[in-house]
């Protein structure tokens, strides 16, 4: 299995078991896939993440407001299950 579908995976599987209400870190999802070397995945993380929002799995916030996945941002983000 591809890291960019382990990735995947590991954001889907977070973010469902926080539930609707709470978010989770592209970091997380980086940490469970990467372990020690969590840091070099955190672009795919993000990337990934942007990819989900597209499809409607995932919605991409910062500082509580709900970010177009397909427009430049920038600075931490926080993922929710939809």
């Amino acid at each position: 299995m591809s890291t960019k579908q382990r990735l995947r995976e590991a954001i889907l599987e977070l973010s469902r078991e926080r539930g609707p209400d709470k978010t989770i870190c592209p970091s997380d999802a980086a940490r469970a896939v990467g372990g020690a070397d969590w840091r070099d995945l955190m672009d795919d993380a993000r990337a990934t993440a942007r990819d989900l929002a597209r499809r409607g799995d995932v919605e991409i916030s910062q500082k509580g407001e709900v970010l177009d996945p397909d427009a430049t941002w920038r600075g931490p983000i926080r993922i929710r299950a939809k």
